[in-house]
């Protein structure tokens, strides 16, 4: 039996409805065992951050591609001791790549070398 049942049933899930390039996982739920909604909670698997790139979200604003992640793990999400937060960040191999090109952009170019000045 796996320790990670939630996080492998979404790694499923996602992976199938969506076929992602690119599926990220963050199980972030230690830094929140100390809320006063989690007391009393055994689970170790409550808050996760989900970063997901799919041509499946071709189209869709944010709010929809939400829905279909949310849609798509709704057991998870309702189930006793399930997930408790999703933060997701959806976007297609487009937005992908224009973001890593905006990057890189970003980095600039070295003016002067401090060091060797």
């Amino acid at each position: 039996m796996s320790s990670t049942p939630v996080e492998d049933a979404m790694r499923l899930k996602i992976t199938e409805a969506f076929k992602p390039s690119t599926l990220e996982i963050y199980n972030d739920s230690s830094l929140h065992s100390h809320h006063k909604a989690m007391q009393g909670s055994t689970s170790k698997e409550t808050h996760f951050r989900l970063v997901i790139t799919s041509d499946a979200f071709k189209s869709k604003m944010q709010p929809a591609r939400h829905r279909m992640v949310y849609a798509l793990l709704k057991d998870e999400l309702q189930k006793e001791g399930g997930i408790h937060a999703l933060q997701l960040r959806t976007r297609t191999l487009e937005e992908e790549e224009k973001q890593a090109a905006r990057e890189e952009a970003e980095k600039g170019e070295v003016i002067a070398d401090v060091e060797n000045a």
